[in-house]
């Protein structure tokens, strides 16, 4: 019987929001979005809509998804534990190994807020069915701002026209006023089959190596050495920009990634959190505070660390992370 695989993606250290995230608890695991978190908003959302759930983590989180998955009381899963993270076009083709190859796996990132999901739940039925019909399938979401972090999916209709790279200010202004073109939300899809169809077509080495890590697997764990040797490349440019059966699903539903202090910022202004009278917030102390001569800036404070910066400077807080990654993880 074809099942219905949620598969939960859930690698990523969430770099842009140090040094609230950290490599040993990432943003996916803080409850700052609410009483939940957003690897459990994730798996409870999907959970009705689903027959099962697999959990691709890695060494360094796979604890962490377990504890928040008992939080919520959801006992049925299957984890993959990856040796060394190999980008996600091998973390699904290792659910795709796992899955019978009629099953429909509905690939999801572990780090998204959705909101409206009566519009999700309708995304993701019209994306099954369509995958029922043997295509892959990505959600398109629909832009509310030239956004310059995302990257975006010029469409007609269900049909995709091409794949866009993170642009500048000018540009997605442009594409805003074209109305054709999405937000790509790094959400699939499709047959279990049809994607290692795909992938063996476009990118046969990446196939090849994964199915030999996935084979020598102990338990749910992958191997060291046979997992090193899989290419690291993305769903995104091993499959999606070169498959001839890719198909869009238009949604509509408040989604973010939360891939930034600007998102951070908006949901929690969104939610109450105060400001200034110059837009200036304060994430993580309940210390007065003052902001002289600044106007929408951000003050971040954990136990170990304090990142002062301006709002729109919020893509850039990676190259920090990066710098300090031995020192702050």
């Amino acid at each position: 019987m074809t099942k219905i695989i949620n598969v939960i993606l859930s690698g990523g250290v969430g770099s842009r929001l140090w040094p609230l995230s950290r490599k040993n608890k990432p943003k996916q695991y803080l409850n700052i979005f609410g009483e939940k978190s957003l690897f459990q908003l994730t798996a409870m959302r999907n959970i009705t809509l689903c027959d099962g759930l697999t959990v691709i983590g890695n060494m360094d989180n796979f604890e962490l998804s377990s504890e928040a998955l008992k939080e919520i009381d959801i006992q049925k899963y299957q984890q993959i534990i990856e040796a060394s993270p190999r980008n996600t076009a091998a973390a699904i083709a290792f659910a795709a190994f796992s899955a019978d190859k009629n099953d429909i796996l509905l690939i999801t990132p572990s780090d998204h807020l959705i909101e409206d999901e009566d519009e999700y739940e309708r995304a993701v039925n019209e994306a099954i069915e369509l995958a029922k019909q043997d295509s892959i399938v990505t959600f398109g979401l629909v832009p509310t701002k030239p956004e310059t972090g995302f990257g975006y999916i010029q469409v007609e209709g269900n049909n995709v026209l091409g794949f866009r790279e993170k642009p500048n200010l000018e540009t997605a202004q442009e594409f805003i006023v074209k109305g054709n073109f999405l937000w790509n939300s790094g959400m699939f899809c499709f047959k279990a089959g049809i994607f290692l169809e795909e992938l063996k077509k476009h990118q046969p080495e990446v196939y090849t190596k994964s199915e030999i890590a996935f084979n020598a697997r102990t338990d749910d764990r992958l191997p060291v050495e046979e997992s090193m040797n899989i290419p690291s490349i993305s769903v995104d440019y091993a499959v999606m920009e070169k498959t001839d059966r890719l198909k869009v699903v238009k949604s509509n539903f408040k989604w973010s990634d939360m891939g930034s202090f600007e998102s951070l910022y908006t949901y929690l202004k969104d939610n109450g959190h105060p400001t200034d009278e110059h837009g200036n917030m304060v994430i993580g102390t309940n210390i007065h505070t003052e902001f002289l001569g600044i106007k929408k800036s951000i003050l971040v404070v954990t136990h170990d660390a304090i990142l002062i910066l301006k709002k729109e400077k919020s893509q850039k807080v990676k190259d920090i992370y990066e710098n300090l990654e031995t020192e702050y993880k």
